[in-house]
């Protein structure tokens, strides 16, 4: 199986080609040559010794700085990719790659050049006070840095940085549950509300959905027959690559509303009867219109809900929290009441049932005691 980045795609006729660039133009630009083969593992082993013997592989010759093949990384790149994951890269790389590793040949970047990079940037990359940026932050532009250096030698430069050995600790974040005194007072409000906006609330609440999901939600993914919920967009604004300075009519940002961030978050959700009964009591005219506004063009975008769910809280009297504690809730809460964690992996539209584990579910003071007054039975009763 082909990896990005290494050149290799498999053609209609079922032959693998391989290409690879065998010289260089006076301008700089690639001379690209080709192999082709039955298989994928001979047309990777035809291009190996292909690129040895190009003269683009000879020691010296290679006139690539970093930010020449970030840039040709990106052409690539952006076709594969969500526009909202092409954003995020083109941000990372202006603001922190380029500024910091473009000027360097790239069969200079060593291993010792990476990891004084992300030492700076851990301790002085953050751009508006100077101080270092967080690991999580580090983590994703190391993420960046090893597809581009994979690009690289797929491009058949000699790179001799072993992206793989660089690593950055991410110290996990606490999350936050809602209380049960606090959920039950939240959702007593939220019943007596009877508003779309406290209804999405309410139904986030219920099944875990992330708030991009809840922003983009139409009427006619819910299915009152069938009892089910479908999930199949999210909602999310992003900084827009099109905006031009001069023109007083263009946006820096936009919002797009796209399929959800992998194919497992595509899920079908079956609703709980008491939600169904409220939502059929609350059908808008048209089966296209948004469930937060009852409206086909109008929407709530996830800055606004979060908004609205923080006033909420300040009026239950409850202390501040964001939107995804309510997923973190519902996690939490299903694996309290017993839940198989396969079932709670699919509803929360994870690949595999570890992130579940190790993310979301939080064992509360409550349930550990419950476990622990069990073993003192047992205990008494040996």
């Amino acid at each position: 199986m082909s990896r990005k980045g290494e050149n290799i795609y498999r053609r209609k006729d079922g032959r693998w080609e391989g290409r690879y660039i065998k010289g260089r133009r006076e301008d700089g630009k690639g001379i690209y040559g080709s192999v082709y083969a039955p298989t994928y593992q001979e047309a990777k082993s035809k291009l190996q010794k292909a690129a040895l013997n190009s003269k683009e592989f000879l020691p010296g010759l290679s006139k690539d700085t970093f930010e020449q093949i970030t840039k040709q990384w990106l052409t690539a790149v952006r076709p594969q990719i969500k526009e909202s994951s092409y954003v995020k890269y083109l941000s990372l790389v202006e603001k922190h790659i380029l500024p910091g590793l473009g000027s360097i040949s790239i069969d200079k970047f060593t291993t010792d050049s990476m990891e004084q990079f992300i030492h700076k940037e851990l301790t002085c990359g953050r751009l508006k006070d100077g101080n270092g940026l967080s690991p999580k932050t580090v983590r994703d532009i190391l993420s960046v840095l090893r597809q581009i250096v994979r690009f690289a030698k797929g491009q058949h430069c000699r790179v001799s940085c072993d992206v793989q050995g660089v690593t950055v600790k991410v110290k996990i974040k606490e999350t936050h549950v809602l209380t049960i005194p606090n959920r039950k007072k939240l959702e007593q409000f939220l019943i007596q509300e009877n508003t779309p906006i406290s209804d999405g609330i309410l139904l986030s609440l219920y099944t875990g959905l992330r708030i991009g999901e809840i922003c983009a939600l139409r009427w006619e993914q819910i299915l009152l027959e069938e009892g089910l919920l479908q999930i199949r967009y999210t909602l999310q604004r992003i900084p827009n690559l099109d905006y031009d300075k001069k023109d007083v009519s263009s946006k820096k940002t936009k919002i797009i509303i796209t399929p959800p961030k992998s194919s497992c978050s595509n899920r079908d959700i079956p609703l709980p009867m008491f939600l169904l009964e409220r939502m059929k009591r609350s059908l808008p005219s048209s089966r296209q219109a948004f469930f937060l506004t009852g409206s086909c063009e109008e929407y709530v975008e996830p800055r606004t809900m979060n908004n609205y769910f923080k006033k909420i809280l300040r009026q239950c009297g409850i202390p501040e929290t964001n939107y995804h504690t309510l997923r973190h809730t519902f996690a939490t809460r299903c694996v309290e009441l017993n839940f198989d964690i396969k079932t709670l992996s699919e509803i929360l539209g994870h690949s595999n049932v570890n992130i579940t584990l190790n993310r979301y579910v939080h064992i509360t003071l409550e349930q550990k005691r419950k476990n622990m007054d069990m073993l003192r039975l047992s205990e008494s009763l040996s």
